[in-house]
This record gives C-alpha cells, structure tokens and sequence, in this order.
C-alpha cells in the first residue's frame, strides 16, 4: 500500500481487503466469531503467536479496513472503531486513567464530553479542572503532581474557538501527560494533531466521514504502542465495539469524504460573509474569516476552514427560532457534517444542560446558532438565509 498516495485516493483505497471473489466494494463480514482449522490454531491465535481475528468484538476484517484507512488520513499507526463517537471519547480518557489521577480540559466542550470529565470521571476517583483553553497559561496553571491527561477538542462546539494544539502539547510533554484531541470540528483534512503533537485523535465518525445521516460510530488514533498498553484491554473487555454494518457504511462514507467537505467548507464561508452583513446578527465565527478570534494560530495549524458557522442573533431566543423556522432549504437538527444543511440552537438542544452561567462562559447565548453547512447549490442557501432573516423581527 502506498504511502505516498494523497488523501482523495487513501480514502478510496487505503486498507482494502478483498476475498477470494475479489469484490469490488468492501465485503461485509457479519459473523460474530472465526473458525480455526485446528486446535493449535485457535491456541496460537489466542497466544498472538499467528495474527487473525478472534471474535467481532476484539476485530473483524470489515471494521479492520476502516481502522486502517482511517490511519492512513490522519497519520496514525493503530486505531480502534467504535460504535459511536461519545464511546471513542470515554475509551481514549478512561482507558488510560485510575482513581487520583487528574484531567486538564478545556471547558468549551461538546456537552456530552464535558460530562465525561466533569461527572463521570470523578465517580471513579479521577478529578477534573475544566479551564479556558485558549490562554496556554491555564494549562499551565492547572498542572498538578496527578496530571495525565489533557483534554481539548478544536475548533470548539459550538462556538469555534481554535485552541493551539502545539503549545498544549509542549506542556503535555514537559510532565509526561497526554493530549487527547477531539478533531471533528476541523476533520482530518484540515487539521493533523498528531504532526502538531498531540498524542491521541478521537472522532464521531457520525459526522463528517458518514455524512449522510445513516449510522452511528467513532474512532481512536494513537501510536502502536500507547493503543496496546492503554486501549487494547480496555477495548476487549468493555465492548464499545464497532457494527461491521456500520463500519462498511463508514467505508464507503469516507470515499467521498473531500468531495463534500470541500463544498461543505465553501458554503459555509460564503454563508459566514454574507450573514456578516447583515443587521439582525450580531456577530459570526468562522474559522476562515480574518476575523476570527484566533486567526493567527488557525493559519499555522488547519489547511482549511470549517464546514459550521457559529452566529448571534441580536434578538436572542426568539430571533434564533423565528430564523430556524422560517428556513426551507436548512433543517433543524443536532447533527452536523452532514450533506444536508443543518441548524441547532444549541442553548436549547446540546449545551442545555449547562447551567445559564456555564453557557455564557462559553460564549453561548439565548441567540446563538449553529450551522453546518450542506453540500446544496450555495445560491439557494443564501437565499434561504435571506428570507429567513426577513420574518425575523428587528
């Protein structure tokens, strides 16, 4: 296999197994257990003294060839499949924890990952400092005597706050910690926060590399040996196993992954300006635009913008769901990455859950939105937006 093959061809081919009726498209190998032609055998495959699949929960050659070209986009040695993107992210964080240890995690979280630190951790004896990311000073300041992992997903969700993944890791690396990044936002073509220094990558693969609304999945990404001596045990006898069903969806998901998330990209900047000048928003984020908060550590480390947007509109909660109903192109929906346009006010739906304060630390208000941008003809969403933005009140 070619290692100097580009992203738009390992995507299409990297890992691929074919069996002995040399299928075109990936097979799908829906058994749950493998038969050994002898008792030495299956004694030897149980040992690792011959390599092979043991059971669908350890691996199966479906889920096999996703790991592997999953690898080869993000420059990883190994990785594991998961059956969703919030089981990758608990496997990456508790896999490598005990009782008295500590996180370091940037606080603009997705919901549902702040809790894994936040709640869940600590039921386990495993403290938690949630900080601002931003500032590298924070990170440093947290550090204690326990500190094993760092925690920070970039650009955040919803607001896209870019954190600078280098100067985390430089910090990780003078204790001994490990970063853990939560990469969807960017997705692998944008952004590598392995080559930045980072240690492992976690992401939803529900997300952009599905991206047609289908299946649930997740993925870790880490060297060889931090997988065998962490996630490997973790991930045999908890079970947070990937469907092979899903994993052939994913397969072929990722295929056209740079085809739509470079449409995605280009809507949602051409969506950033225009809602940008328009009187009832107040503010927009977006990665590519000059604007944007952290634009000098986004030019050295993502290649690209962002397929969301994150905008506030000046009439608050009823300004944010006056547009979204009033949108005809553009669904309402928590998903993003998708092919189809989709929108949330996420002070309603995913963050809400924090408590008003936490929201507004986060830069979270009754009027911000988010979108995620579809691969739709760009003209027809912006005149989408247009007479949306119409029906809002001034």
């Amino acid at each position: 296999m070619s290692k100097s093959w580009r992203p738009a061809t390992q995507l299409v081919h990297g890992g691929t197994l074919r069996s002995q009726y040399g299928e075109t498209s990936e097979a799908i190998y829906l058994t749950q257990g493998f038969v050994y032609e002898t008792s030495e055998a299956a004694e030897a495959r149980f040992k690792g003294e011959t390599e092979g699949f043991i059971y669908a929960r350890y691996g199966s050659p479906t889920n096999d060839m996703f790991e592997k070209r999953m690898c080869m986009l993000e420059g990883a040695e190994d990785a594991r499949a998961t059956a969703s993107g919030m089981a990758a992210v608990t496997a990456a964080i508790l896999c490598q924890l005990k009782a008295g240890d500590h996180i370091v995690a940037a606080r603009a979280l997705f919901g549902s990952c702040r809790w894994v630190v936040e709640t869940l951790a600590p039921k386990y004896g495993i403290d938690c400092t949630l900080i601002d990311g931003r500032d590298l000073a924070n990170w440093e300041k947290a550090i204690t005597a326990k500190t094993k992992v760092f925690f920070l997903e970039s650009p955040t969700n919803p607001t896209l706050e870019v954190i600078d993944i280098a100067g985390v890791a430089k910090l990780a690396n003078q204790i001994g910690a490990k970063v853990v990044v939560d990469n969807v936002f960017a997705t692998p073509l944008f952004q590598k926060p392995l080559e930045l220094g980072a240690h492992i990558v976690v992401y939803s693969a529900t997300k952009h590399i599905d991206g047609q609304g289908r299946c649930l999945g997740g993925v870790v990404l880490a060297d060889k040996e931090w997988i065998d001596e962490n996630l490997h045990d973790y991930f045999r006898h908890t079970g947070p196993a990937m469907s092979p069903f899903n994993a052939w969806t994913l397969l072929k998901g990722i295929e056209t992954l740079p085809l739509r998330v470079r449409q995605q990209t280009q809507n949602a900047a051409k969506i950033a300006d225009f809602l940008a000048e328009q009187g009832k928003v107040a503010k927009v984020i977006y990665p590519g635009r000059k604007d944007h908060p952290q634009a000098d550590i986004i030019a050295k480390q993502m290649t690209g913008g962002s397929t969301l947007v994150a905008f506030e509109l000046k009439g608050g909660k009823e300004a944010a769901f006056a547009l979204q109903n009033a949108l005809d192109i553009v669904k309402i929906s928590n998903n993003l990455g998708d092919s189809k346009s989709l929108i949330t006010h996420p002070a309603t739906t995913t963050h809400k859950n924090l408590t008003e304060e936490a929201r507004a630390e986060l830069g979270i208000s009754p009027g911000t939105v988010r979108l995620s941008a579809g691969i739709e003809d760009t003209d027809d969403l912006i005149e989408d937006f247009a007479r949306a933005l119409a029906k809002v009140s001034a």
